[in-house]
């Protein structure tokens, strides 16, 4: 399955962090790609300095108009996945996701607009009451992939955790 991300809205400063974790969260749990408007450029930096430690081609690109992007994806054959807690509960539909050649899950940062409920091919709620996006993104990615996601080796990094049951153990590849 293709999964990718759209960013809808960037409330100042405080969403420079979240914005960040929305995309290390879409990265580490196996989407390909993230899509943002009106967000800091340095944030596309420093997704490209995680790509080259850690490795991976995921991707970042910043739009200028989101529902251009959204009605782009549709005509791809992409399904829209709207992350929100007035949604379907993730239970009810996470089935039918997981069908899907090809998913956008959208993630808003303040109020998102109507046009984006009546757009999604699936408004979902990982539960319904508020709560953090970044948590909803990952249990959803988490649901849709089955944890196949952290069997992923990225063969370009030049860091790499070593799993154990104790301490820290990183491997440096740029250490001969």
């Amino acid at each position: 399955m293709k999964i990718e991300v759209l960013r809808i809205g960037q409330r100042l400063v405080r969403d420079d962090r979240v914005t960040t974790h929305v995309a290390l969260v879409s990265r580490a749990f196996g989407a390909t790609k993230i899509i943002m408007q009106e967000v800091n450029p340095d944030i596309k930096d420093t997704i490209s300095e995680i790509n080259r430690v850690w490795g991976g081609d995921f991707e970042v690109e910043i739009i200028d108009n989101w529902k251009k992007m959204l009605k782009s994806k549709k005509n791809q054959s992409f399904k829209i996945v709207h992350l929100t807690m007035y949604g379907e509960i993730i239970n009810s539909v996470i089935d039918e996701i997981r069908k899907e050649e090809q998913i956008l899950v959208v993630v808003g940062a303040e109020k998102v607009p109507r046009e984006v409920y009546d757009i999604a091919d699936y408004n979902v709620a990982i539960g319904n009451q508020p709560h953090s996006e970044i948590s909803a993104l990952a249990v959803l990615l988490d649901r849709v992939l089955d944890g196949r996601q952290f069997l992923k080796k990225h063969v370009n990094a030049q860091r790499e955790i070593i799993p154990t049951k104790k301490g820290k153990k990183v491997l440096d590849k740029t250490i001969d």
